[in-house]
């Protein structure tokens, strides 16, 4: 007689998905009824009508921009493991795509604040224009030519469209709760772009692998070129006339020699540093007992939570808070080294391991807009572009570094690298503290917006 063996694929529940949905609906459409400061937000009326014009426009470049970011994160591995790609070839991509974030991220960003951010978005559009038409046209497994490609977008889409939002927004001279509006309406519109890039590449692709692939790169072009169309529709850009050597000397003196935007670029690189420790290791930290597990169903619970702490921004800026910015950021940056402790100090079940890494994208998604509101108080908007992508540095070659420690010499665990992200995470908490105690009084931004 024989013997048949049912095999169980664990997958989140329904209710998982539910709670997301109804939580993030009740935050957005309840703030306005209990929101201390009735103005703020999607509800405030008093912007002029060209920034409310520009923001209109913004928000949809940067939506389509986003979707365009989850539309190739979806394939990574599965991409190179069609063409047959051993493991070791796949760390050597992805040291190849952090090695160029790591020696050209500094440079783009001091290009961007030379020559404008609406050019320097305009880079990222070509570059996945780029993208498209090698994947396009050329079904090979050489993978490290289109990485670089998205290694330089993915650069340029981390600081490129804040650093023009603000600006714009300070050359009309518009209230900071408009900037603050933005702010959170950016993390939870990359949230749900990167769900539509989800969502695009499984409807596009099908029983073969490198067919869905050469789909989503005609989609990805379509997508770019549109972008590239909205972005030459906006308001012209003057040409930036700051001689790079005044721009050395301001850099230096606003940047490099406040002890402060130190601590602020510190705190972002951990926070850069522990989100990529997660994104490569959390579906192996999830499969470790051999068990089979639907990824693809977790992956949108992530986003889901990361868009409901999006949420909460405007709720703590709302009106006059007991904590400041600052405060809200230790704390935050504390229950995400906790949670990266947990899940480094022993394995946890599925299902633990699914909430603690919600939890961690639900704080995350609240850190990014008090990120953003911080770099408004503390850096002027003509540096902004090559503070944040010098503050990328460290980030990039620290996790250069434990890709070769891990994947070539297998020196060290999954569990010591996670190790390290909550380390991480602490010391971005301690350099918070510091800031706050070096910083200016509550509620008073370094320049007037």
């Amino acid at each position: 007689m024989g013997v048949v063996i049912e095999t169980f694929i664990w997958e989140p529940s329904s209710s998982f998905f539910i709670f997301f949905f109804v939580s993030t609906f009740l935050s957005i459409f309840l703030f306005p009824y209990f929101a201390k400061n009735r103005t703020f937000g999607s509800f405030d009326h008093s912007i002029s009508s060209s920034f409310a014009r520009f923001q209109r426009w913004f928000l949809a470049i940067y939506t389509l921009s986003s979707v365009m970011e989850g539309l190739w994160s979806v394939y990574g591995e599965l991409e190179l493991a069609s063409y047959g790609v051993s493991k070791e070839s796949m760390v050597f991509y992805l040291c190849v795509g952090y090695s160029t974030a790591l020696v050209l991220g500094p440079l783009l960003g001091v290009l961007s604040d030379l020559i404008g951010q609406k050019r320097i978005c305009l880079l990222y559009c070509v570059l996945h224009l780029v993208v498209g038409v090698w994947k396009r046209i050329t079904m090979s497994p050489s993978a490290w030519f289109p990485n670089i490609c998205l290694s330089l977008a993915g650069l340029v889409y981390s600081f490129g469209f804040e650093t023009w939002l603000v600006v714009e927004h300070e050359k009309q001279s518009q209230r900071n709760d408009s900037l603050n509006e933005t702010f959170w309406l950016m993390a939870f519109l990359e949230s749900a772009s990167l769900i539509g890039g989800q969502v695009l590449a499984n409807w596009l692709v099908d029983e073969n692998v490198q067919h869905g692939i050469a789909l989503s790169a005609t989609a990805s072009l379509f997508l770019s070129i549109v972008t590239i169309i909205c972005i030459v529709q906006t308001a012209k850009e003057p040409l930036k006339t700051l001689p790079f050597r005044d721009y050395s000397a301001a850099f230096y003196a606003y940047v490099l020699g406040d002890k402060r935007i130190w601590f602020l670029g510190t705190s972002q690189a951990c926070l850069q540093f522990s989100t990529a420790v997660f994104w490569i290791l959390w579906a192996p930290t999830i499969v470790a007992d051999g068990r089979e597990v639907n990824l693809g169903l977790i992956y949108p619970c992530f986003l889901g939570s990361r868009m409901l702490g999006s949420t909460v921004f405007p709720w703590l800026m709302s009106g006059q808070s007991l904590l400041r910015l600052e405060d809200c950021l230790v704390y935050i940056y504390a229950i995400l080294g906790v949670v990266f402790s947990i899940v480094a100090y022993d394995y946890q079940e599925i299902r633990i391991l699914v909430v603690l890494f919600c939890l961690f994208h639900g704080f995350a998604g609240l850190s990014l807009p008090l990120l953003a509101r911080l770099r408004t108080m503390y850096v002027p908007n003509e540096l902004r572009g090559g503070m944040i992508s010098l503050s990328q540095f460290p980030a990039n070659a620290a996790i250069v570094f434990l890709l070769i420690q891990r994947g070539y010499s297998n020196k060290i665990e999954n569990s010591t690298v996670m190790a390290f992200g909550a380390i991480s995470l602490f010391t971005a908490s301690g350099c918070i503290y510091l800031l706050r105690r070096w910083g200016k009084s509550p509620h008073q931004d370094w320049h007037k917006l």
